[in-house]
């Protein structure tokens, strides 16, 4: 799904216009649009049936009061804080106005003595995606109070505060629970603060054709179910284990041998038929509790050309977690990497060493680093990027320059790749932020590239996959309880969300 900025979402709008399309019906598609995720929400959670719309002087909140009304007709307790005159409000935010108190919204013009109900939802039209610049009273009040009144948000189009464009939130801003993104999402919810502020993205179809999206050019990508379902990989009925790929897993130490685990079961939970792991001795009595079906072959460093004989023969092979980067370690990647013939996932240690050293890399190489890795990878002296225009740049250049597909991990992870659009993926969890989970993402990328995905489609199935993963572990767990292995016992999940 195309990432649009603000203006381009303008001009499209203004273009379908011109060719006699209507304002109002397109406001009365969202509206209504964004009131069917409200009850949602309220019936998945069991909420109170009462809403708050959060009202500016735009047709922001225009949508807000067709959302409103839409809710009145299913029975809602409905309220409306109008933070603006109404005089002073477009024409469509008064004519949806006078509507819903027709019909029996209630709707005051200040949040002074506005208590708010200990259950039902709120749903927050104060400014749209042309928003910029600091946010003044009354609606820095009305915003704060929102965001601490212990009720979900659900925000049209954008959190109200957040600039649309470079995801900047100068004061407060709206903290949304769900953000109902219309016709498509907006390029600041990927940037600088825009992920802490946008929750779970929620596509609304407010009613403009195709042929307008297709025609523009953007250059960020957000993956969705339909984006992703055609690279699962096609399952025959009469293959065999090998068919089904081979993983060689190259991971582990003594001191970190659970890295090489979750990586090599993610490998088997993600679908690979046959999956080897190679491990440094001293770690033989970890891997005890490891799978049955695990291969494990434990290597000194005196034969590397067994160990490069076995990669060869796979379908795809991943380097790097728990490995730890002494100088055995480095001799043994100075020997393998440029003799690898086969798809390679390098992860951790393996990142940290082509950081440090210049090597030639397999042809088909997925590295997987996050922020930090990704900022010694770059040689800057920042350990923390800020998550803006210019970085992913930098990083796209990087990806171009090393000839690779780049997994950026976070929140949200970005996956760059010569002659492609930056995609962003949209699913998981803050519950994901736990020791491991990037060795389980690594695994399962690499099972994906053994059952002949190319590097860019293993990559974006990969995390999205993963995200997903993690987000029903999160719903069983909560995001304070899950850990990484609870993310591979979700595969099946996954997998099943995209096959049905």
């Amino acid at each position: 799904m195309k990432v649009a900025t603000p203006q381009q979402m303008s001009d499209l709008e203004a273009l379908a216009y011109k060719d006699g399309a209507s304002e109002s019906d397109f406001m009365e598609e969202a509206g209504n649009g964004v009131a069917l995720l409200a009850q949602d929400f309220v019936e998945q959670y069991n909420l109170d049936r009462v809403a708050i719309l959060l009202c500016g002087k735009g047709n922001n909140a225009g949508d807000a009061y067709v959302a409103g009304l839409q809710l009145l007709n299913l029975e809602y307790e409905v309220h409306a804080i109008q933070a603006t005159p109404i005089s002073e409000c477009s024409r469509l935010c008064r004519q949806n106005h006078e509507r819903f108190v027709h019909e029996g919204g209630h709707a005051v013009e200040t949040i002074e003595n506005f208590v708010f109900p200990p259950s039902g939802v709120i749903i927050d039209g104060i400014f749209g995606t042309g928003f910029k610049g600091s946010i003044a009273e009354p609606y820095l009040s009305i915003i704060h109070a929102a965001n601490q009144a212990g009720l979900p948000i659900i925000s049209i189009d954008i959190p109200s505060g957040l600039n649309g464009e470079a995801g900047i939130a100068e004061k407060e801003a709206i903290i949304a629970t769900e953000t109902a993104f219309l016709g498509l999402p907006k390029k600041g919810f990927f940037l600088n603060d825009g992920w802490n502020h946008v929750g779970k993205l929620r596509f609304v179809d407010f009613g403009l054709g195709k042929a307008y999206i297709e025609n523009i050019e953007t250059d960020l990508f957000m993956l969705s179910h339909e984006d992703v379902k055609p690279f699962l990989p096609k399952i025959k009925r009469i293959r065999h284990k090998y068919e089904a790929g081979y993983v060689v897993g190259l991971a582990g130490s003594p001191e970190m041998p659970g890295a090489a685990l979750l990586s090599a079961t993610s490998s088997l939970r993600g679908g690979a038929g046959i999956v080897r792991l190679f491990y440094p001795e001293g770690m033989h009595g970890a891997l005890v509790t490891s799978p049955y079906e695990l291969i494990c072959t434990s290597y000194r460093g005196d034969d590397l050309n067994e160990m490069l004989a076995h990669m060869n023969k796979a379908s795809a092979i991943f380097l790097g977690p728990g490995l730890g980067l002494n100088e055995k370690i480095k001799k043994l990647l100075r020997f393998l990497l440029p003799k690898i013939e086969k798809p390679c996932v390098l992860d951790a240690d393996a990142l940290n060493f082509i950081a440090e050293e210049e090597i030639p890399l397999p042809q088909q190489t997925i590295l997987t680093p996050h922020h930090g890795e990704m900022m010694r990878l770059l040689k800057s002296p920042e350990s923390k990027p800020i998550i803006d225009t210019d970085f992913l740049k930098r990083c796209r250049e990087f990806a171009v320059l090393k000839r690779v597909t780049l997994v950026l991990k976070g929140a949200p992870t970005f996956i760059l790749h010569e002659n492609r659009q930056i995609i962003v993926n949209s699913t998981g969890d803050p519950g994901m932020a736990t020791a491991g989970s990037g060795d389980v993402l690594t695994g399962l990328i690499a099972a994906l590239l053994a059952q002949g995905c190319s590097t860019i489609n293993a990559a974006s199935l990969g995390v999205y996959l993963h995200g997903l993963a993690g987000e029903f572990a999160a719903e069983d767990m909560t995001s304070y309880g899950m850990c990484a292995s609870d993310i591979i016992f979700r595969y099946p999940e996954a997998f099943k969300s995209l096959i049905v």
